[in-house]
């Protein structure tokens, strides 16, 4: 039942590899924009500003400060800002409460 209309074995072969073409070429441009992404990923984090060593967190006011946290503590709330060493033991001195979270009196050596 092979009637000159019926494709053949070597059309079908040939669509197949079409199909497959394609494919590869989606793969590729997929491959391509995920590799854009991750460049980008990269230099982003490359470009990003060291976390500050010390914060001091101010209240609903933005005026008063309201703790001192070391500078990766997971408690410090959005009003938190980075400032220097000396800044920080000011503060504390000053009466500023230190985070009970990271204890920044501790490690400025206030406290042992």
């Amino acid at each position: 039942m092979n009637d000159s209309t019926s494709p053949t074995r070597l059309d079908l072969l040939r669509f197949l590899e079409r199909v497959q073409v394609g494919d590869l070429d989606r793969t590729r441009r997929w491959i391509a924009a995920e590799e854009r992404r991750e460049t980008e990923r990269q230099r982003s984090a490359q470009a990003r500003l060291p976390a500050p060593d010390w914060l001091i967190e101010m209240g609903l006011g933005g005026r008063d400060p309201v703790y001192v946290h070391a500078g990766g503590c997971h408690m410090a709330g959005k009003r938190s800002r980075g400032v220097m060493r000396d800044q920080a033991l000011r503060a504390l001195t000053e009466g500023v409460p230190a985070c009970t979270h990271c204890r920044p009196d501790t490690e400025l050596g206030l406290l042992d």
